[in-house]
């Protein structure tokens, strides 16, 4: 691995269990490095995933001059603090979605990205995947006509109050935890959302355990959503147009790519291999790295992204429909 890129890991959080395979079985990365607040958790978090180096502090592991690029995830709160220190340290960073649910701080870590001359990209992985590209693709191409709809859902169950993503000092809950994917689908077929209505069920931690919301997008393309942490589990996506449908049964984790055109009482299959969305995020910000193409996900989409969060969970809080 010659010229892969030198990767570490901040944080020894669940979700990396699920990133670092595709990272050991890609050539274009190599993973080196993963740091905890603790060395005896580093240390045997390193062992136990096969990572060369194990630190016991962020700042260390930034500090390591061999290290060209970061994946962080941290607690939500920490994503735009540890991407701004990371950038500064002169690494290029992953940040995991959702980068932030404030634009502001969301500009912020771009501009820092800019100053120091690194790249940052929000880890919404499933874009990278073959599955979505294609549906993107046919939509655009007129195959469901003019695009009137987006439906999707994201949900699962959880009720231990303790968990971080019921924990509302880390900006936990339904809608930033799985909401944000559905709000992503919905904003990748209809552009940046003009308003936003949103309703919430505060559960017994006071995180929103179950989220519906409306977006409407310019052209008179409505999404409709909802997502949740006391729900069973279910993930969908539908782009629905004049002349037909677009459904994904498996849209998020792409671990099943078919794509469903529901057209004139008939359905027709188009099934995909199916890619490790995980290492396709990372070789995207490594070639990008090395020259070799642009972050698929850059400023733009994480800002909007952050925009549609905020206007959401303010609707919901206050009632009102609100002005993205």
């Amino acid at each position: 691995m010659a010229n892969a890129v030198k990767w570490g890991i901040l944080s020894t959080a669940d979700i990396n269990r699920k990133v670092i395979p595709g990272a050991h079985a890609s050539p274009k990365v190599e993973l080196v490095a993963v740091a905890s607040r603790d060395q005896a958790r580093a240390e045997e978090y390193a062992k136990t995933w096969e990572i060369e180096r194990a630190y016991g502090s962020y700042e260390a592991l930034l500090a390591d001059p061999e290290i060209e690029a970061v994946y962080i995830s941290l607690p939500n709160t920490m994503h735009c603090e540890w991407s701004v220190k990371a950038l500064e340290a002169g690494k290029h960073v992953l940040c995991e979605k959702p980068l932030s649910r404030r634009a502001d701080e969301v500009e912020a870590a771009f501009d820092a990205a800019e100053r120091t001359g690194r790249l940052l990209s929000e880890a919404f992985m499933y874009r990278h995947n073959p599955q979505t590209k294609r549906v993107k693709e046919l939509v655009d191409e007129g195959a469901i006509g003019e695009l009137r709809l987006v439906r999707s859902t994201f949900s699962y169950s959880l009720y231990d109050e303790d968990n971080i993503r019921l924990r509302t000092e880390v900006e936990g809950g339904a809608l930033m935890d799985v909401g944000c994917y559905t709000v992503s689908g919905s904003r990748l077929f209809g552009g940046e959302p003009e308003k936003a209505y949103g309703e919430a069920w505060f559960g017994p931690s006071g995180t929103d355990w179950v989220f519906t919301g409306t977006l409407r997008f310019p052209g008179n393309v409505i999404a409709v959503f909802d997502c949740g942490t006391a729900m069973p589990e279910r993930d969908e996506l539908e782009a629905i147009g004049s002349e037909g449908s677009l459904f994904l049964d498996d849209p998020w984790h792409c671990n099943r790519p078919v794509i469903e055109h529901r057209h004139g009482g008939k359905v027709e299959l188009t099934r995909l291999e199916p890619e490790d969305s995980y290492r396709l995020e990372l070789e995207n910000l490594s070639d990008a790295i090395r020259g070799q193409g642009e972050p698929l996900l850059g400023r733009n989409d994480a800002v909007g992204q952050a925009r549609a969060l905020d206007a959401l969970h303010r609707s919901a809080r206050s009632g009102e429909r609100v002005v993205v």
